[in-house]
């Protein structure tokens, strides 16, 4: 009988482990952030109020800190403000508020100018999906 010889497959499979292996690390770029879940649960009351960051449809951003709440603000002004909240409260909640319609590009961008400044984790904020009924 005529057998089937495995050993090149064994040495073929191991060959794609070891490529896998090698650039698996280098596809991962960008910023470490902890996206919620579809069905997650509103967050608990924290002791501290949060720095919200608001992005709207234009792209503009604002800040929950400062005399004008209610002023957009320039990345770096965003930055310096930033960096100095996380000087004087290091585990102060950090939170993204972006409008449905403005380009995902530009709320990454402003995760990762939060990142610069030293936010360790941001958190996204949404809307409860409407309960069906």
């Amino acid at each position: 009988m005529a057998e089937i010889n495995v050993v090149p497959y064994i040495d073929v499979m191991l060959v794609l482990l070891v490529i896998f292996m090698v650039t698996a690390p280098l596809l991962y770029q960008g910023v470490e952030i902890d996206l919620p879940q579809q069905s997650a649960e509103p967050m608990a009351q924290q002791d501290q109020e949060p720095v919200i960051v608001e992005v709207d449809r234009e792209g503009k951003t604002y800040l929950n800190l400062g005399e004008n709440p209610g002023e957009p603000v320039t990345t770096e002004k965003l930055v310096a403000t930033i960096t100095a909240v996380m000087r004087q409260r290091p585990d102060a909640p950090v939170m993204v508020r972006g409008d449905r319609g403005v380009a995902y590009g530009r709320v990454i961008e402003v995760m990762a100018r939060l990142k610069q400044a030293g936010v360790p984790q941001v958190g996204l904020m949404t809307q409860p999906a409407p309960e069906e009924g």
